[in-house]
């Protein structure tokens, strides 16, 4: 079976969050599994395009509205990363160092879209699957449908998958233009709430959409930022498949980035062993639990909270736990934790910005993983801790829900809260110090989670199963 992933990010092309996780591992274990796939994105101006060897595969042109645009194609040499990767060039709008931020994203990321349907049409052969991820794929589906330049594509199966449906790439009809020309008895299958809206539109077109996890799914039929209705509609073709995670990356007995390696039969020490060096560097006393935050410091994320609670930790619980903080976001929320310096003392480190070695780091030594979230479709860094021993300390939503048990239930391997709130976050840093206080429990927790299988080769699959029911 082909397969053609078409994504705006793929780890460690470009990533931008855990988009770029999932393209940048599950067509690796379809390929294992002795399929075709493929991933096509945009060639973004990054290191791994220049440490890296490439061919022309193809050159070409559309129009976006009244202005035409040159495009090529480039195909990764060597296999690098398990499958071919493809990245699509376009002077002027995909030539920028980074992912996403950018005045013209929407005619960044259509273009980018027009060109891929653009170059599928032209091939001699047809791929069993087009896969397109998020809004930034999102008019693809509709173009191979209902343009008319591209109809001959309608005939592919599409699926969708959703990584975060609070971002739908909404824009006014007079961008409709930028569309190759189109059915307009068609204009409803794009239409939501009186604009254009890609994520409503790949919704609508794609034969199957799929969601992160199987609790997300279902919280989009009574909370997707305006797209509740579609969802509940459009339910029959609409399933979860949990995220994986690429073990061979994530695995503390191999980590290039760690200084001491462990493995789950032995846990204790290697993980002793990698927070007293990181301690070290954060002026952290190792000998009181660490919890740690990593992420985007994001609404989203409840980062809005974490000086609170952490303030409120310290002052209330008492001096008794430490906190790191890595990540980078809005910035009354930075201003605030960094404000927590003085306070914290030799309790508190923050490290503002985005750094892949550190958070292996933070994965390795910390004791505890906190992770709010207001949404969460299906995260992974819940998943990253745990395969490095740290037990998750999360609120009880999406993905979240689904792979993390409270201690407090049969089986339980975590800690769970019900709001993000500062108060539930707070009470849930108690209950961790109280399992922290019984090392046999801790270490008993700790050995379990780092068995537990969250590796992409169940999720990969599901998705293969559901490939098969559109042939």
């Amino acid at each position: 079976m082909e397969i053609v992933h078409i994504a705006a990010e793929c780890y460690p092309v470009a990533k931008a969050g855990g988009l770029g996780d999932v393209v940048g591992s599950l067509p690796r274990y379809q390929c294992d599994a002795g399929h075709v796939a493929k991933v096509v994105m945009p060639m973004y101006r990054t290191g791994f395009l220049y440490r890296n060897a490439w061919d022309v595969v193809h050159k070409g042109g559309a129009a976006l509205g009244h202005s035409w645009f040159d495009y090529t194609v480039i195909r990764e040499r060597t296999n690098l990363l398990g499958f071919d990767l493809y990245l699509i060039d376009i002077n002027g709008l995909l030539d920028r160092d980074q992912v996403y931020g950018y005045d013209d994203d929407t005619e960044r990321f259509l273009a980018f879209q027009v060109a891929v349907v653009d170059w599928l049409s032209r091939w001699e052969h047809r791929p069993d699957i087009v896969h397109v991820h998020d809004h930034h794929t999102g008019m693809i589906p509709f173009m191979m449908q209902h343009c008319f330049a591209y109809r001959h594509l309608a005939s592919i199966p599409v699926v969708l998958t959703i990584h975060n449906a609070q971002y739908q790439g909404v824009m006014g009809w007079e961008r409709s233009h930028y569309i190759p020309a189109w059915d307009s008895w068609k204009r409803g299958m794009m239409e939501w709430h009186g604009a254009i809206n890609p994520l409503a539109c790949a919704v609508k077109c794609s034969h199957r959409v799929t969601t992160v996890s199987d609790s997300y799914m279902q919280e989009l039929r009574v909370s997707s930022n305006g797209l509740e209705a579609l969802f509940e509609y459009e339910r029959g073709k609409c399933m979860g498949i949990v995220n994986g995670i690429d073990t061979e990356a994530w695995d503390p007995a191999r980590d290039p980035y760690l200084e001491h390696h462990y493995a789950s039969a032995d846990p204790e020490r290697g993980k002793r062993s990698n927070k007293e060096a990181l301690c070290g560097i954060f002026g952290l006393d190792p000998r009181k639990p660490l919890f740690v935050f990593i992420g985007r410091l994001v609404g989203e994320k409840a980062a809005d909270l974490l000086p609170q609670v952490i303030g409120d930790s310290l002052h209330h619980i008492g001096r008794r736990m430490s906190f790191l903080v890595l990540g980078s976001g809005e910035s009354v929320t930075e201003a605030r934790l960094e404000s927590l310096k003085d306070f914290g003392r030799s309790e508190y480190g923050l490290y503002l910005g985005y750094n892949e070695g550190l958070a292996h780091r933070l994965y390795a030594g910390a004791d505890f993983l906190l992770m709010p979230s207001r949404v969460e479709p299906c995260g992974l860094n819940q998943l990253y801790a745990m395969r490095y021993g740290t037990i998750p300390v999360v609120r009880n939503t999406g993905g979240l829900r689904d792979t993390v048990v409270d201690i407090g239930e049969p089986g339980g391997y975590g800690i769970t809260h019900l709001h993000a709130s500062v108060g539930d976050i707070t009470h849930a840093v108690h209950r961790a110090l109280q399992l922290y206080a019984d090392p046999a429990a801790t270490a008993s927790v700790r050995s379990r989670i780092m068995e537990l299988d969250f590796s992409w080769q169940a999720s990969s699959d599901k998705y293969i199963d559901l490939y098969r029911t559109l042939k």
